[in-house]
């Protein structure tokens, strides 16, 4: 068995949607699994959909995630160049093309727009295509040679009998077997010199040794056209594993819309680079054990192929953002403090202990966007609504909090130790006295220096944190707010 060469062939589109990210975290899974070889190709052919800048999106991402190419365009493994529009250079797409022109595989196509309007049309997988009629593979060789030489605008069409059938394997789905009469004449070579996606595809895959082709689902229906092809040259077809479609939580195709389908939004929603990785490996394919946490070595050593599923994976944000919470708990502090500082500072201007704060919220939040709203009321006393004293649970209300707030502000007032383990004694007096539960005293007072329902710290932490001069300042707006 040759060794496990897979690709990842990404087109420069814009950023990179889940959907590639899974495709290139499996192919690197697959090969590094086998002991193999991992190789990027930027398939830039369709230069219309080219985005400016999309280049360096994918190389930042697979740096970001540790998918680590062994060859591409920047490490020549000998088998070069790994960029479509520099390997066309070469004329090797044109070269193919004639070669299975000569077999009788592929024919010059010279009809013009006018012609092909007038042909039928039908509805393939929600998309109306045109149904070739191979008018031009009856053509003259004198006919063909005169309109070169004019310099007519052609077409390389493939060349797919209209009886008998076509049937490739595929790792998941098995043997798939389809009639030639479905398969269409595909383009190979466009009129303007460019191979089409499909053609450039098997060209590259089998120069490049490629040994197993990794893609979505939705390319099932085009794997008989590339079959065809691989026999048409007499090459040894590769390993085929289409991956399960990855739909949202209505079960709809992952789109743009979704407002979290790129890698590069998900970082920006403060999802850590790791817990994507681990989230997007699950999105099809299940370990032997369930575990669900893997640091990428983890990913390399038990990813199988052949456990990933033939159904639709849902992308559930809410099961993400658990895992990244999860992550963030397990994270280093001080890496934490680095990566949380920014949004800290996003809303605190004040000199306040940034690094207590950071360990406050630590183990609460589950991305780091979520920091704000955990930490905002430090910066500013937010307005709120009084009938937040009135806790069941804490048997407190308005009434017995003012009380409460009346009676500790002098105490309070007196205190000169305004750190966390001092005020937590002195209120723990102040309850033993009072014959009262802990939270009957510390619930109003944390309403009254948060103003918040939920805060990430209890009473006296908060306090420590703002001071004593902020503390009792909010402290006597609780009462006058309890006392209207």
């Amino acid at each position: 068995m040759s060794k496990v060469r897979t690709r990842f062939a990404p087109s420069p589109t814009g950023r990179m949607h889940v959907g590639n990210l899974r495709s290139a975290l499996y192919e690197f899974l697959i090969a590094k699994h086998a002991g193999g070889e991992f190789m990027l190709r930027i398939e830039d052919t369709d230069q219309e959909r080219f985005v400016e800048g999309a280049v360096d999106i994918i190389y930042r991402t697979m740096e970001k995630t540790g998918l680590i190419h062994d060859e591409g365009p920047d490490k020549d493994g000998g088998v070069g160049p790994y960029i479509q529009s520099e390997r066309m250079k070469t004329g090797i797409y044109m070269k193919y093309a004639k070669e299975l022109i000569e077999k009788g595989e592929a024919y010059y196509c010279f009809c013009d727009k006018e012609r092909l309007s007038t042909l039928k049309s039908e509805v393939v997988e929600g998309k109306e295509i045109t149904v070739y009629d191979k008018h031009c593979l009856h053509l003259s060789k004198e006919e063909i040679e005169a309109n070169l030489a004019a310099g007519k605008p052609f077409v390389i069409r493939q060349n797919i009998p209209d009886e008998g059938t076509t049937t490739f394997h595929d790792e998941l789905y098995g043997d798939i077997t389809v009639d030639n009469a479905e398969l269409d004449d595909m383009i190979l070579i466009k009129s303007d010199g460019y191979p089409t996606y499909n053609f450039a595809n098997v060209v590259d895959d089998h120069t490049m040794n490629i040994t197993h082709v990794v893609r979505g689902n939705e390319y099932l229906s085009s794997s008989p056209k590339y079959q065809r092809l691989y026999d048409a040259f007499g090459w040894e077809s590769p390993v085929y594993i289409h991956l399960p479609l990855i739909t949202d939580e209505n079960h709809k195709k992952l789109s743009k819309r979704s407002g979290h389908s790129s890698f590069e939004d998900l970082i920006e929603q403060g999802f850590l680079t790791e817990a994507i990785v681990n989230y997007i490996a699950l999105l099809g394919w299940s370990p032997e054990d369930n575990r669900e946490i893997f640091t990428l070595d983890e990913l390399i050593r038990d990813f199988d192929y052949r456990r990933i599923s033939k159904s639709p994976a849902v992308f559930d944000y809410v099961k993400l953002k658990w895992m990244n919470g999860e992550y963030i708990k397990a994270m280093d502090f001080d890496a934490f403090y680095e990566m949380a500082l920014p949004y800290i500072r996003e809303v605190i201007t004040k000199d306040l202990d940034l690094k207590k704060i950071a360990a406050m919220v630590k183990t609460r939040i589950e991305v780091f966007t979520d920091i704000k709203e955990h930490i905002d009321f430090f910066e500013t006393l937010p307005e709120y609504d009084v009938e937040m004293y009135t806790h069941k649970k804490m048997k407190t209300n308005k009434q017995t909090s003012l009380e409460v707030l009346t009676e500790i502000l002098p105490v309070l007032e007196a205190q000169e130790d305004y750190s966390n383990d001092a005020l937590y004694a002195v209120l723990c007096k102040y309850v033993e006295e009072k014959g009262v539960k802990n939270g009957y005293v510390m619930w109003p007072i944390r309403t009254a220096v948060s103003g918040k329902q939920m805060t990430p710290g209890g009473a006296t932490e908060i306090m420590e944190l703002l001071g004593k001069e902020e503390s009792l300042a909010r402290i006597r707006k609780g009462i006058t707010l309890l006392s209207k």
